[in-house]
């Protein structure tokens, strides 16, 4: 006699993971296109993050100024999220920007910059500028 224990074949068994469609819309997270880009500064001017956008991907994101630290990263989570609800609502990822750039004001914890947009080659460049200081 055996003190094996035979094994459950469900336990055995490789697990197969598939994307299943749904979820909320969200704008592509890249591009290799030209982008606009605002950026988000805290009551002292330090620099948070930037928001960037391209329309004919219709591609968003935010990206969080790594030296921003634990500030930048919590108020990073609200400007996301105002490109998710953007989205929801069916809005253009350049409007999306221009409705943070109409709506942000600088009696928040952090503000849009005033002036024109940015502009960089693509997604990438935005987040090379983040990762900068």
């Amino acid at each position: 006699m055996t003190n094996e224990r035979p094994v459950n074949p469900r336990l055995n068994e490789d697990l197969r993971f598939e994307v299943e469609p749904g979820g909320p819309p969200r704008y592509n997270s890249s591009t290799d296109k030209p982008v606009q880009y605002l950026t988000v500064v805290d009551t002292e001017g330090r620099v948070m993050g930037y928001a960037w956008a391209n329309d004919e991907d219709d591609a968003a994101g935010w990206v969080t100024r790594k030296a921003g630290g634990p500030p930048a990263f919590n108020e990073g989570i609200l400007w996301a999220t105002w490109l998710h609800e953007a989205k929801e609502r069916g809005v253009a990822p350049s409007a999306a920007l221009a409705e943070m750039v109409r709506d942000s004001t600088a009696g928040g914890i952090a503000h849009v910059v005033p002036g024109p947009l940015g502009e960089a080659p693509n997604a990438a460049a935005v987040v090379a500028l983040a990762d900068r200081g």
